[in-house]
């Protein structure tokens, strides 16, 4: 990848790109330390609260895939910044469900606009990154867990000084949706991919029906669905398992995201240059089984340190996973980088719909420390698929193949 001397307009794109991620990884992330409360508030079982926890991923199973289309006609920038805002809006709606199913409502309508903005932020990124002429991606979700730490550690605190669960979002959704409208004015217009030719007949219907494109994007989807796992883990059941099985207190509860998303955050920030050096399969791997370990050591140990540095370990185990199998799943050869990334996405989203409800059930029937057996197991099935990140002959160059980054 040949640097390039970024214009002033792709500048302000990669700054409006940062402020997407940045609001993505708030908007969720700023429920999670509230869970407990919003259990409680509506009389709720563990198993019905994974059920609604599932309308989230499971809204971006049903319709995520919608997002290549709208990008394809309308450009990545303004989807994401546009599906953002809304995003937004409806986060505060969250905190005023009456009921389980206004829950699980609210939840499946903030599903939709997380899958949607998730494939067209990450187009849009890899828009910015091709007119920079070297890697970003790993940044760019950086950024994202920057504000996912932020959010929970506000949450977090928020729960402690016992700060009603609507002022908090509230004034949680108040500040992403100014950041998004900020946004909107400053990405790049409408564009076209040209690192991935489409063939007649190509787009989303071609991308479903060519078996070239489905076999490498299957691959890639199969890994989120093991490392989504992994990070819901902590987002879910983190707060639950400490208060409920080790006795902790709220914020202390609250921290095991917060650990999570804090050593994520480091190794996005070193990720770029970590896999230009050792290759994406490797970094990717490695990653893996140290997430593995550390969290059936901490389960295994069951006090409440060894649950936060376990968390911890397994942040950093799985901090590239993402940003790289989206770079893989952009540059796949013949399928749009939108199409592409909104087809994993949508797959991936099978492992946040699937976690919450067996951890959930399994903790009904044990304890949530049983249910969150799975996790490990999970992490070594992402171990077992990086060998999905390997190049396979696109046009563009992406992080995910190891080549030296001109910075």
């Amino acid at each position: 990848m040949t640097a390039a001397v970024p214009t002033r307009a792709d500048r302000r794109a990669r700054g409006a790109v940062m402020a997407l991620f940045a609001v993505n990884g708030a908007t969720y992330n700023s429920l999670v330390p509230r869970f407990p409360a919003l259990r409680d508030g509506l009389g709720l079982s563990n198993t019905q609260l994974g059920t609604a926890i599932a309308a989230f991923p499971g809204a971006a199973l049903l319709v995520g895939v919608l997002a290549g289309p709208l990008i394809a006609r309308w450009g990545s920038g303004r989807v994401a910044a546009s599906v953002s805002l809304v995003g937004a809006l409806l986060l505060p709606l969250v905190a005023l469900a009456p009921s389980w199913w206004a829950l699980f409502g609210a939840l499946f309508l903030l599903g939709i606009t997380d899958a949607w903005t998730d494939a067209a932020m990450n187009a849009h990124g890899l828009v910015v990154q091709e007119r920079y002429g070297r890697s970003i991606i790993n940044g760019l979700h950086a950024t994202w867990s920057v504000a996912a730490v932020g959010a929970g550690l506000v949450g977090a605190a928020a729960a402690g000084l016992g700060v009603p669960v609507t002022v908090h979002l509230a004034v949680v959704g108040a500040v992403l949706v100014v950041t998004s409208a900020l946004a909107w004015r400053l990405v790049l217009p409408p564009e076209h991919h040209t690192a991935a030719p489409v063939p007649a007949g190509g787009g989303l219907r071609g991308v479903l029906t060519s078996w070239r494109a489905v076999a490498p994007l299957l691959a890639v989807a199969g890994l989120m669905v093991c490392s989504g796992a992994v990070e819901d883990s902590s987002a879910s059941w983190g707060a639950v398992y400490l208060r409920d099985d080790l006795g902790a207190g709220a914020f202390l509860a609250g921290l095991p995201f917060v650990a999570f998303q804090a050593t994520m955050t480091i190794g996005r920030v070193a990720g770029d240059r970590v896999v230009d050096r050792f290759g994406a399969v490797r970094v990717a791997r490695t990653g893996a089984v140290l997430a593995a370990v550390a969290l059936l050591a901490a389960l295994v140990i069951a006090r409440p340190l060894a649950a936060i540095v376990g968390w911890g370990l397994a942040g950093l185990g799985v901090a590239t996973l993402f940003p790289l199998a989206f770079a893989a799943a952009g540059a796949v050869p013949g399928v749009r980088a939108g199409d592409g990334i909104a087809v994993v996405g949508f797959l991936a989203r099978l492992g946040f719909l699937a976690t919450p409800p067996i951890i959930g059930a399994i903790a009904d029937a044990s304890s949530v420390g049983t249910g969150l057996l799975i996790v490990p197991v999970a992490a070594l099935g992402a171990a077992v698929l990086a060998r999905a990140l390997r190049p396979r002959g696109a046009a563009a160059p992406e992080p995910a193949r190891g080549e030296p980054s001109a910075d």
